[in-house]
C-alpha cells in the first residue's frame, strides 16, 4: 500500500510526551533517540506508511507541533470530446 501522507514535527514545538507515538495506527512516528535543544526526545516521522490520517495531530497538546499533509492522487486526464456535426 502507497503512503498517502507525510508528517512534519517541529522539534521546537515537541515536548516527548509520545502521545502521537502511541495513537499513530500505522506506527508511523517514533521517538527520537537524540535529544531535542530542550533535552527531551522529540518524536519524529520514520518516513513511509502515512495514511494522513491525522489522528497524531489531534491528540497533540501542542499547538503546531505536527503538521499532517495528506497527498492527493494525480489527476486524472480526461480525453477530450469534440462535437461533430451529425450527417442528415
Amino acid at each position: 500500500m502507497a503512503a498517502r501522507g507525510k508528517v512534519t514535527i517541529s522539534v521546537d514545538e515537541c515536548k516527548g510526551c509520545g502521545l502521537c507515538v502511541e495513537s499513530c495506527p500505522p506506527k508511523c512516528l517514533e521517538l527520537a533517540e537524540e535529544l531535542s535543544p530542550y533535552g527531551v526526545h522529540p518524536a519524529r516521522y520514520t518516513g513511509s506508511e502515512c495514511t494522513g490520517c491525522g489522528i497524531c495531530f489531534y491528540c497533540c497538546p501542542e499547538p503546531g507541533a505536527i503538521t499532517v499533509y495528506r497527498l492527493a492522487p494525480p489527476a486524472k486526464k480526461t480525453s477530450t470530446l469534440v462535437a461533430e456535426p451529425v450527417a442528415p
